[in-house]
């Protein structure tokens, strides 16, 4: 295995036309970590076979593919690209099998990371000098891109490969922590690494932390971002929002889902199979007249909740009418989601207990431990669990700032 080695590539660069700006300009753009790679002229990447793990969020802050971009690098040679969950377009639905195909423009291989292989082999690797990471993450434990990227590591290190990050922004921001942090006795494609709900990483921050804290010794490299601030959230950054999944469609989807993503354990919908996904919490068992009265009582900051009448035409209660609330966020800085779901988890315990079927072996991967199982079914308040989910992400916060890199 390699020594450790890790280059934070952050080069501040002169650049033209679209992505100059002055110097008394009042918000810098956001330039990605492939913007910079592009501005150094590839040079990190110069003489390598490169592997390119992607989707269609692997775009430059003017929209270019990633992999467009790469095949056409002087002095680079793009062998391979490999996809991640829903598939190197990002239409697959969630769970859904990725088969390996041929790009047809670029005529290489596109090798699937979702399916029966869910790390690059050594066959695929054969032609391969350096294997680089763009796409674009959602802020929550559970959403499996960065495990992706975290078993890629792996492999890089034990091939001797080297790895690069092209990082992007974490849409969530990067200063607020939820919920508890993973149990190191769990691991599972949903649940790989041992920090909180929420973790406030991106991707080049994840990929040192693991490197680091789990001694792989990969050769990793980090092309950092320039001018993105911690407590950016998605709408700061003045880039365009790619869709990296069908049912996260916008920011407010990527946000909410760190808490409404947890009822996907349960018996409840989240508003799959509707134009709402993640903005909608209900079943027909639910009055969503008293749900949202009473989670309005509760002046949740940055939320507010009004009723709502919905049937999917997919997933759970398809074709059945189903009553809830639909979830506004008015401060999407000030929402907390993974409390959200506590709130609610505890209303429905309290109003429509006969009705909830928790899958208990599933919160336990969403919420990262027994803890939230236990408390709950011990009928303890939504107090009580959070502040066990607060104290957790608070001793993680603790720990994390020198993995940070902005």
């Amino acid at each position: 295995m390699l020594a450790h080695r890790l280059l934070i590539a952050s080069v501040y660069v002169s650049l033209v036309g679209a992505l100059s700006f002055s110097a008394d300009s009042a918000k810098e753009p956001v330039l990605l970590g492939i913007d910079v790679l592009e501005a150094q002229g590839y040079a990190l990447l110069q003489g390598k076979q490169v592997g390119l793990i992607t989707n269609q969020t692997g775009v430059d802050s003017s929209g270019k593919s990633t992999a467009d971009l790469l095949a056409k690098a002087p002095g680079v040679k793009l062998v391979a690209l490999f996809s991640p969950e829903h598939g190197i377009r990002g239409t697959r639905e969630h769970g859904e099998t990725v088969g390996d195909s041929i790009d047809p423009k670029l005529h290489i291989p596109v090798y699937s990371l979702y399916g029966s292989v869910q790390k690059p082999t050594p066959e695929m690797l054969n032609a391969i000098d350096v294997l680089v990471f763009d796409m674009q993450d959602v802020g929550a434990r559970f959403y499996t891109y960065l495990t992706t990227m975290g078993m890629a590591m792996e492999i890089a290190s034990q091939r001797g490969i080297g790895f690069m990050v092209l990082d992007r922004p974490n849409p969530l921001g990067g200063s607020v922590l939820e919920g508890q942090v993973l149990d190191p006795r769990i691991q599972h494609f949903t649940a790989y690494y041992q920090i909180p709900v929420r973790h406030g990483f991106t991707a080049g921050e994840l990929a040192q932390w693991y490197n680091q804290t789990r001694k792989l010794g990969a050769e990793l490299t980090i092309m950092t971002m320039k001018n993105w601030k911690r407590d950016e959230l998605w709408a700061d950054t003045g880039l365009s929002f790619v869709a990296p999944s069908p049912n996260i469609r916008n920011p407010t989807a990527a946000l909410l889902y760190c808490g409404v993503g947890m009822f996907e354990a349960t018996n409840v919908s989240v508003g799959r199979g509707t134009d709402f996904p993640f903005e909608l919490v209900g079943a027909p068992w639910v009055s969503g007249e008293t749900l949202a009265k009473r989670l309005n009582d509760l002046q949740l900051p940055g939320l507010q909740f009004s009723p709502a009448l919905f049937t999917p035409t997919s997933d759970n209660y398809q074709g059945q009418l189903c009553s809830g609330v639909r979830i506004k966020v008015t401060d999407p800085k000030a929402a907390r989601p993974v409390d959200l779901f506590v709130q609610i988890a505890c209303l429905i315990r309290e109003l429509w207990p006969k009705g909830f079927q928790p899958r208990w072996e599933e919160v336990e991967l969403m919420t990262g431990s027994q803890d939230f199982e236990h408390l709950y079914t011990q009928n303890k308040p939504a107090s009580d669990i959070l502040a066990v989910f607060h104290k957790s992400a608070d001793d993680f916060d603790k720990s994390r700032s020198s993995y940070l890199l902005y």
